[in-house]
């Protein structure tokens, strides 16, 4: 047998080989990138979050910064912290700029961590109003720099006035927004009542939330936390349709303060099993998984 004789019969071997694995529908493994993530979250450490990020099977975690107080209400760290754990692991982890809103030196602050390769600003969670010249600003440096921002909605505490948020999204048309948080996701009714975080029950199409991300190209959803999981499991049949009508706009994140990364106690790992349970369908799956974040996050490939 002479070289090219081996080298085809090598090959045909090789195709023989990989056709059975075709045939009983094996697939390449699932990118998953977390949106959202956060150091010191509820006092988790560094190495817990790594070992729960790598339990939880994600290619890509987006850690998201407090501003300079409040810890996000939750003691969550800030820029300097997000930035030393991706300058340590640069090929799975990528990081926001953050600030209050509120504050004289907020602009000046993002800006600098733009500056050091932040990708994105947020989670915005501060007492203001969501339309207010605030997230105005702080939407003007998002455009200058070409990096989204992610809101966290919560009623009578931060970003109040969703209502009014379509004038924000009509205002910087080429900024793209992520919502997130109890009112976010409790908007997805048209009935929602505004004082309620965990709305349970039937959900009657076209909320507030429903509509932005129809009517407004640069508006996206977070699926992370107990409020995106409620908004899947609270009307599962309506939750499909929703996925399924919003497909191009819906992330994934965890937003989950768990040590382990796996099992009933993990957001994350529920949230992964619920999707993959509603939307059998591989493509639709992988736009929520990593698609549309990549689209909108300039994410390492």
């Amino acid at each position: 047998m002479n070289r090219r004789q081996f080298l085809t019969k090598t090959a045909t071997t090789a195709a023989g080989v990989a056709l059975p694995c075709q045939a009983i529908g094996l697939q390449p493994r699932q990118e998953i990138i977390d949106l959202h993530q956060h150091t010191n979250y509820s006092g988790r450490n560094d190495q817990r979050l790594l070992g729960h990020q790598k339990a939880l099977g994600v290619s890509w975690t987006v850690l998201l910064p407090a501003g300079r107080l409040y810890g996000l209400a939750a003691n969550c760290g800030g820029n300097k912290s997000v930035r030393k754990i991706v300058v340590k692991n640069p090929r799975h982890y990528i990081h926001f700029a953050n600030e209050i809103a509120d504050h004289p030196e907020c602009v000046e602050t993002i800006e600098a961590y733009l500056k050091k390769g932040a990708l994105g600003i947020g989670e915005q969670k501060f007492r203001v109003e969501c339309d207010s010249k605030h997230i105005s600003r702080i939407a003007e440096l998002a455009e200058e720099y070409d990096v989204p921002i992610l809101m966290h909605f919560e009623h009578g505490n931060y970003n109040t006035g969703i209502n009014r948020f379509h004038k924000i999204l009509e205002k910087h048309s080429k900024v793209n927004f992520i919502g997130h948080a109890q009112t976010w996701w409790g908007n997805i009714d048209k009935n929602h009542v505004q004082t309620v975080m965990y709305p349970k029950g039937k959900v009657t199409p076209s909320g507030i939330s429903d509509r932005l991300l129809l009517d407004y190209p640069n508006m996206f959803g977070d699926l992370s936390a107990g409020s995106g999981q409620n908004a899947l499991i609270r009307d599962e049949e309506h939750a499909v349709e929703f996925i399924k009508r919003h497909q191009d706009k819906l992330i994934f994140g965890s937003d989950c303060n768990d040590i382990i990364g796996r099992g009933p106690s993990c957001i994350g790992a529920r949230t992964i099993e619920i999707i993959r349970r509603l939307i059998p369908n591989r493509k639709i799956q992988d736009k929520l998984f990593s698609g549309n974040a990549r689209r909108i996050i300039r994410i390492p490939k």
